[in-house]
């Protein structure tokens, strides 16, 4: 997979490419040729004691040396450009494709996994990229081309690389097999570090509520323990392999000089040509090792790899269809036509055999006890879920048949957790519709008495910090609901969007609502019966199954269920 992921990818810069390759062959040739012009100074300078050539063959040295450095700097420059657009490239596709994923596939993969993957894999395969532009392409053209020139030296010493690459292979086929395991566990644990860390965070006031301090200090103790251990043992076989090349590099390089000594007394070589061929040997074993700090970057990145090509491979289930609709010729018509939803593998579907239709200027109303599939019910309105089985019909259309955009424009969706982004009231607010007005955007503030402590925090421009963390639960929820007015949607859907209100400012807020949802359909899920006393149609949810559907009254009388939950709630409020 890490193969088919560089290729895939490294591909796109074909140009620099070849002018990588380029630039690396004439920086290896120069490299090559510089111990042969040092042996040549040996024997015809210094040992005749002729200056003059000592001379001119450094001048030529020079110029060399010259030259490899700056085709080197080339080199490391067209490389640096391709390695770098390459994690651009990767990121880029990932992000693309993790966005594209319905809320399935993000629980499936999880979102700290994810953000992983993202940075920390991307990063491990980017760092192997640059490494194999700029050493693994150059040290298989100066090892094969410091053969050949080892072998026009001499070619009865050049049968010691026979002995010394089988022993380096074999050396760097044991560490390494022993590395991929120790990478790949790695990767898990920190994951995990991830997933605990990223529950903290989000969780500190629940963790000094309860005073869950040392606890959670244990929990992340543990994780990076373990990810500690695991980093341990691969940092040991990392290092263990330089050492183990270095030895198998300076013996042989004994042997050279052994060897050769014999050949220089026989007369079968020269001193200049000895000092070369052990440059050349120097040179030919080295850039095995050069190669074996990239073998080195290897398995983590092919862990990296296969992780970065399992969301790459994920399809969503949320498909857009071949030939989709674009153009609806109703008002925002909702029907939920014998609705069924589950998860793969589940024992039991999440919800089954869901049935209603709102029209406009109806509010639907959505009641039952937690877990009963209210908000996964509102979720498949604009197609966060799939239905598993039935069909999600707007205007008489299956929204699996169309557009998304055309869909997406139709549904005003205020999600159970509100979430704001960083920057500004109103940059929160154009979210859903760029070009919207001041006034619009404080019409729609009016409606979700969300005025008032806009105003107070400095009026549309007031900033807002990452997640609304510097408002409150109920201005980011108010805030959430003016985001979704001010796009003036058919459909609008609040997912338990009134929950951190006070009675008052909830019974303000859909008074409001009315005049501004007057040809809309609304469907509303609420915990409190007094949010949606009024609704024209109220459905009961209950284990996932329709138990009841009709107004406030029809249900007091006909829905067990619902009965129960209305002297509940007016027990608590008698109590209070």
């Amino acid at each position: 997979m890490l193969i088919q992921l560089l290729r895939g990818y490294l591909l796109r810069y074909r140009g620099l490419l070849v002018a990588l390759l380029c630039f690396q062959i004439v920086q290896a040739g120069c490299s090559l040729l510089l111990p042969a012009l040092n042996a040549q100074i040996i024997d015809n300078g210094v040992i005749t004691g002729n200056s003059g050539y000592i001379w001119r063959m450094g001048g030529v040295m020079l110029a060399v040396a010259l030259a490899q450095m700056l085709f080197a700097v080339s080199a490391y420059y067209v490389a640096s450009r391709a390695a770098m657009g390459f994690g651009r490239d990767v990121r880029s596709d990932l992000f693309h494709r993790v966005t594209s994923f319905s809320q399935r596939e993000v629980n499936q993969l999880g979102a700290p996994s994810l953000i992983t993957r993202i940075t920390n894999d991307v990063q491990q395969v980017q760092i192997l990229a640059v490494m194999t532009c700029t050493v693994a392409i150059t040290a298989p053209i100066t090892a094969i081309g410091g053969i050949i020139m080892a072998l026009r030296e001499d070619v009865g010493l050049s049968a010691l690389l026979l002995v010394s690459l089988p022993a380096l292979a074999v050396v760097l086929t044991l560490i390494i097999t022993r590395m991929i395991p120790a990478f790949r566990l790695m990767q898990e644990r920190i994951d995990g570090v991830n997933r605990v860390l990223r529950e903290q965070i989000i969780g500190m006031r629940v963790v000094r509520a309860f005073v869950r301090e040392p606890l959670e200090t244990e929990r992340f103790e543990d994780e990076n323990t373990k990810l500690t251990d695991v980093s341990l043992r691969a940092g040991r076989l990392m290092a263990l392999m330089f050492p183990a090349v270095m030895f198998v590099v300076n013996c042989s390089t004994v042997l050279v000089i052994w060897f050769g000594a014999y050949r220089i007394q026989n007369g079968d070589m020269t001193i200049g040509a000895m000092i070369a061929f052990i440059s050349y040997f120097t040179i030919i074993l080295m850039s095995i090792m050069m190669a074996t700090f990239v073998a080195m970057l290897a398995p983590r990145a092919s862990v990296s790899a296969d992780r970065i090509a399992e969301v790459l491979d994920t399809e969503t289930s949320v498909h857009t269809a071949e030939h989709p609709v674009s153009e609806l010729a109703g008002r925002g018509t909702l029907e939920l036509r014998d609705v069924g939803f589950g998860y793969p593998g589940a024992e039991a579907p999440v919800l089954d055999d869901i049935s209603f239709v709102s029209r406009p200027g109806q509010m639907t109303a959505i009641i039952g006890s937690t877990g009963s599939g209210k908000s996964t019910l509102v979720n498949l309105v604009p197609r966060l879920f799939d239905v598993t089985s039935g069909a999600v019909l707007v205007d008489g259309v299956d929204v699996r048949q169309l557009e998304p955009e055309a869909l997406w424009d139709r549904v005003g969706l205020v999600p159970q957790k509100p979430y704001l982004f960083t920057g500004t009231v109103a940059s929160n607010l154009r979210y859903g519709k760029p070009d919207a007005t001041d006034d619009e955007m404080w019409a729609a503030l009016e409606v979700a008495q969300a005025a008032d402590f806009v105003k107070a925090m400095g009026g549309l421009d007031a900033r807002i910090a990452q997640g609304g963390s510097n408002v409150s639960g109920g201005q980011r929820q108010r805030l959430s609901i003016a985001r979704a007015l001010v796009r003036r949607p058919e459909i609008y859907v609040f997912d338990d969007s009134f929950s951190a209100l006070d009675l008052a400012t909830d019974a303000r807020l859909r008074a409001a609502l009315v005049p501004w949802t007057v040809d809309c359909t609304v469907v509303v899920v609420a915990q409190r019966v007094s949010t949606i006393i009024g609704a024209d149609q109220i459905l009961v949810l209950e284990d996932g199954r329709s138990v009841g559907l009709g107004t406030h009254q029809e249900l007091l009388e006909t829905c067990p269920t619902y009965a129960e939950i209305v002297a509940s709630q007016t027990k608590q409020q008698e109590a209070a």
